[in-house]
């Protein structure tokens, strides 16, 4: 049986009297919940572009969040904003019949052009890879073309998007993301100045090279792979952008 006295006379814990002092667990849940409504408070007064839960709209500025939006755009979002680029002549593109076989293929359009940037031949792609396309060209393709060629972006030449194979022809691997319209490889670009620069005697010249290069790395923040002469020489002649992965540029 413990002593009353001996309660009386043991020394202070100083771990119980600065719990007991500071609130114990309830001011600790009040400070928690004062955290969460600062934060919830700061997405709110975020401008929406650099907010990651507002939804992506065609006049945001490209930046690190671009490329999460697109891939976070449900099939009804991506076929709204396409629908948005087509009206404001980012794009012309037109819906294509879901097909069976092989490679069956689900809410693709055909895209003839990318405003006043022209194409060798129009392309089947997946609403992802069209709208991201007309993004990059509009937000870096164009621009960067003016700033670094002096001479505006008149045409892209490609060397196709749709094709039903796996990686490289092998019979033992993945399909392709050709294999359901999810990328582009694009062989040439046109300049307004009637220069044709194309990706296996362009990346090797002093004059073009900075140029192509820049045009590949700022494919990153759209695609979810770039890929280009320095990936492998199956690359040599053509940047590979596809909607697979996570912003690789190579």
């Amino acid at each position: 049986m413990v002593d009353p006295g001996d309660l009386a006379n043991r020394p202070e814990d100083p771990f119980v009297r600065n719990r007991t002092v500071a609130g114990g667990p309830r001011r600790d849940v009040v400070t928690l919940a004062g955290l969460l409504g600062a934060g919830l408070l700061g997405y709110r007064n975020l401008p929406p572009h650099l907010n990651p839960l507002a939804p992506l709209a065609l006049d945001d500025p490209p930046g690190w969040l671009t490329s999460f939006k697109l891939r976070s755009l449900t099939a009804d979002q991506c076929a709204s904003l396409l629908a948005e680029a087509n009206r404001r002549r980012l794009i012309a593109s037109q819906p294509v019949a879901d097909s069976e076989g092989a490679c069956p293929l689900r809410n693709v359009v055909r895209v003839a052009n990318f405003g006043s940037v022209q194409l060798s031949s129009s392309f089947l792609a997946s609403c992802p890879l069209a709208l991201s396309s007309a993004l990059y060209v509009e937000q870096q393709a164009k621009p960067l073309t003016r700033q670094l060629m002096a001479s505006d972006l008149r045409q892209i030449d490609h060397l196709g998007s749709f094709a039903c194979r796996n990686i490289y022809h092998r019979p033992d691997a993945r399909r392709s993301e050709h294999a359901t319209a999810e990328a582009l490889d694009i062989a040439a670009f046109r300049l307004a100045n009637g220069d044709r620069v194309t990706v296996l005697n362009g990346w090797k010249a002093a004059t073009t090279q900075p140029w192509l290069k820049a045009m590949l790395a700022a494919s990153c923040g759209y695609y979810g792979n770039g890929l280009g002469p320095e990936y492998n020489a199956a690359h040599a002649n053509h940047f590979h952008l596809g909607m697979r992965g996570f912003g690789l540029c190579r």
